[in-house]
């Protein structure tokens, strides 16, 4: 009941975009760089960018010319080879540095990828500086990879410490920020709180909550970013930011999977410990001890993902040739409101999170009245569709929400109008089917039997 009157009082003061779906003009950037993309012209109407975006030709011919010409081990060998593979993969860095305006190459390390920085800082400075009675503040959108390390530190390590979570506004429609200022104080040792949240859309203020913290928590407490939903889709500065960390992954910025960052600032990094140990995160090993290496290599121990982080400055060189992060945030601004606002005409359909376009990324989050959605992307594959369904490692949210699974479409600046009216076209014949059966379908709160857990 809650969840329907919400929905009732948004659509009353929500803007009216009523004819942007009539007068929808594509964007020429995604008519540039459509024909890049080779696997999403096969025929597949590709809506599930927030997981894991697409790549194209540049990319994929830059990882192919490395294993190709040049694969070789970084930073040990003196032959040709190993010099050249050190080089890219350095110039990587060097890359992603320059892209989110970080003070120094220095600061910037590469991981396996978003969760893998995450899980680092939790057990690098979290382990170090947590003590029973301190806090960690998340905010209850936070992906789990943003939840389960600090979980895995109260059990594991620190069991003194508590976890809060930071609830929305009373219309779900951004982060409650009087509520977050009355719950740091002087114990607050830790916030954590995505940018982009992958599930509702909302770009959550980033110096306001750095003010916050400012004022309110621990004089040494950090506030780390979760950028793995902006990143991609705009322009990032993680000075601009305001906050002490920052981790993103390439896959979901037209780069490879397996790779990721963490921007750290610099006095930090160099104060925490080395979370996994072996080879390259050394400088001297004997019997009796070990001493490590200078930023950033004590946080990479062992063979890095070298190819991954070859193709992820690639993917870099990519997005900036096609007219850099403010077009493409222009771009997808476009297809993002044409997407929320031809599902929002659709009969039955409820959509999560912000109800005014322009204040939410490219994506929908959304139930079918009486239809499990489970269903729904199943026979929206069986039309070619791809879209997501679960709980989009979101868990809380949903528990938040009074829902156990929603459906998610989201966008990239290659999705074109006709990947949007395919998609509703064919959700629209799936909704007339499941209603035209007398059983009516399964419960769409997705608690019926036979359920089928989709993870995000």
């Amino acid at each position: 009941m809650r969840i329907a009157i919400l929905c009732i009082l948004a659509c009353l003061t929500s803007p009216d975009y009523s004819d942007f779906v009539s007068s929808f003009t594509p964007s020429p950037l995604t008519q540039k760089t459509r024909a890049d993309f080779p696997a999403i012209n096969t025929g597949t109407v590709y809506l599930d960018s927030a997981a894991s975006s697409q790549k194209p030709s540049f990319v994929i011919d830059a990882q192919s010319e490395f294993d190709r010409t040049t694969h070789s081990n970084v930073h040990r060998g003196a032959h040709k080879m190993s010099r050249e593979a050190t080089r890219r993969y350095e110039d990587a860095r060097s890359s992603l540095a320059e892209f989110i305006n970080a003070g120094s190459r220095r600061e910037l390390v590469f991981t396996s990828g978003a969760t893998n920085s995450l899980n680092l800082i939790a057990h690098s400075w979290g382990i170090k500086n947590l003590e029973p009675g301190s806090e960690v503040i998340l905010s209850i959108m936070e992906h789990h990879s943003s939840i389960v390390p600090w979980q895995l530190i109260q059990q594991n390590f620190c069991p003194g410490i508590k976890i809060k979570f930071c609830p929305l506004n009373s219309d779900n429609s951004d982060l409650d920020y009087d509520e977050l200022e009355k719950m740091m104080n002087a114990n607050t040792k830790v916030v954590s709180i995505v940018h982009t949240s992958n599930t509702l859309g909302i770009t959550t203020d980033t110096k306001r909550i750095a003010s916050i913290k400012a004022r309110k928590a621990a004089a040494d407490s950090i506030y780390i970013v979760d950028g793995c939903q902006s990143l991609p889709h705009k322009k990032v500065d993680v000075k601009d930011l305001n906050c002490d960390f920052f981790v993103a992954s390439a896959h979901k910025m037209v780069g490879p999977t397996g790779v990721g960052l963490l921007w750290g600032k610099e006095g930090l990094l160099d104060a925490m410990p080395p979370f996994m140990g072996g080879g390259e995160m050394i400088d001297i090993v004997t019997t009796t001890g070990s001493t490590f290496a200078e930023l950033p290599g004590k946080f990479e121990a062992g063979t890095p993902m070298i190819g991954q982080a070859i193709g992820w400055g690639a993917a870099l060189k990519y997005l900036e040739s096609i007219g850099g992060m403010e077009e493409i945030e222009k771009c997808e601004n476009n297809i993002g409101t044409y997407l929320y606002e031809s599902l929002q005409a659709i009969d039955g359909v409820t959509l999560y999170g912000p109800t005014d376009p322009s204040k939410r990324a490219a994506l929908a989050a959304f139930s079918v009245e009486n239809i499990h959605v489970s269903d729904i992307a199943t026979f929206l594959d069986l039309e070619g569709v791809a879209v997501r369904a679960g709980h989009h490692c979101t868990q809380p949210l949903h528990d938040m929400l009074g829902i156990s699974h929603t459906a998610r479409a989201s966008c990239y600046f290659y999705t074109t109008k006709e990947d949007v009216d395919i998609f509703v076209e064919k959700l629209k014949e799936t909704i007339d089917f499941f209603r035209s059966q007398e059983s009516g379908g399964a419960d769409a709160t997705g608690d019926g039997e036979g359920e089928i857990d989709y993870f995000a």
